[in-house]
This record gives structure tokens, sequence and C-alpha cells, in this order.
């Protein structure tokens, strides 16, 4: 898997065939925190074609329940089709890689409560339970109604 930073041009292609729910793109949220310097948003590709997605807030989780001071890889998705091949474990990486480039300590990551393979994951890769906290976001559906979301998650804390 070829790992880039997001482009501009890439936003259409991640909507294809990694979509968002509802009107909302997330992917082009991700790419304007980019924009903003509040991100770097990586692309996971095979034969050109995006199969999934990691960005590292450098702002950290917005969560005030998280009082750890450490950038947050977050929006990590591998097509279903596609994982458990070492794609996620690949993206984690880079996003370690960019941590330790800015000479940074730690990194966090927060994994929904009901997603046990996820937390595995993390877990195999050194990640270690902070504290729980409640994720929350919103999206536009498809009837053009905002819809926010709240997800019991832990936050998990690695040190680099």
């Amino acid at each position: 898997m070829d790992i880039t930073v997001c482009r501009a041009c890439d936003v259409a292609l991640l909507d294809q065939y990694l979509g968002s729910p509802g009107l909302t793109s997330f992917h082009a949220r991700r790419f304007a925190r980019q924009q903003a310097g509040e991100s770097t948003y990586l692309i996971g590709r095979l034969d050109g074609r995006p199969v999934g997605h990691a960005e590292m807030r450098w702002t950290g989780c917005r969560a005030p329940e998280i009082t750890a001071d450490c950038p947050e890889i977050g929006g990590l998705e591998i097509g279903a089709e596609l994982r458990s091949r070492g794609l996620g474990s690949a993206l984690i990486r880079a996003c370690e890689d960019l941590a330790r480039e800015r000479g940074l300590p730690l990194v966090g990551i927060g994994v929904a409560r009901d997603n046990p393979r996820a937390a595995a994951l993390y877990a195999r890769l050194g990640y270690r339970p902070l504290a729980d906290y409640l994720d929350r976001y919103s999206y536009v559906d498809t009837d053009g109604r905002e819809r926010e979301c709240v997800d019991p998650c832990t936050f998990l804390t690695k040190g680099l």
C-alpha cells in the first residue's frame, strides 16, 4: 500500500470509494482541517485506488474528558473487503512516524467501545487505555437534516 498526504483532487475519489454518510463529506472536512494546519490527512492506496485513510489531528482529542496533551489519530478506515491485511497498521505507523518527525513523545487514538476488533489491533500496536469519553460529531443526512452522533469510546495512548 502506498500512503500519501491527501490532495484536493483526492477528496472526490475518497467520497466515491470510501463514502461518508448523508450529504456531508467527512473527507472534505478532514481536508479542510489539513489545509488549516490542524491535521495531516493520509490516504492509503492500492493500485492507485484509495482503500483507506487516517487523520493525524495535531490539535488532539476535543472531548473534555481527555486531558492528554498529544495528537490524535482519527478517521481510520479501511475498505471492508481489505481489512485484516495490515493496511490499518500501516496507516497507524505512518501517523506515528509523523509525530516522531515533530519530536512528539505521545500519540492517542480513540476506539468505540462496541469495536473489539479495532481495540485488539490498537493493543497489539502498543496502545493502552487512558480514559472513557463520548465522541460527538454531526453530519447532514440525505434529507438535509443535521444528525448528531454520540459514541461511547475509550481513548488510548502510546509512547513513541
